[in-house]
């Protein structure tokens, strides 16, 4: 796995990324700065970690709307989405890896 600094809403963040995962990761990095800098602007949110909650509250919203992807033969959906431009998305790693990065106390910041 390789490292990648980003930068999100001006902060500089080094994540873990697969071989080969490089332009989504940056699409997605984009997709969360835009919607974060959205509501920053808005000029009625000003904390960090609450334009981080509501950002990801937005684009979780925006995820549930669309259908869930299906495996090949199997009659069941999964947790798993399909996102432009990203492809397949599971959402169950996705959960796991925020509570990881969120810790005990539940607090990015």
């Amino acid at each position: 796995m390789k490292q990648m600094e980003v930068t999100i809403l001006g902060q500089s963040y080094l994540l873990g990324c697969p071989e080969g995962g490089e332009v989504a990761l940056l699409e997605a990095v984009a997709s969360v700065d835009r919607e974060m800098g959205a509501i920053r602007d808005g000029g009625k949110v000003k904390a960090r970690e609450r334009i981080a909650v509501l950002a990801a509250l937005n684009l979780a919203y925006a995820l549930a709307g669309r259908p869930a992807v299906r495996p090949v033969g199997s009659g069941a959906a999964v947790d798993v989405i399909d996102v432009p431009n990203l492809g397949a998305v599971d959402v169950d790693g996705l959960i796991k890896r925020l509570d990881q990065a969120l810790g005990a106390n539940g607090q990015l910041l």
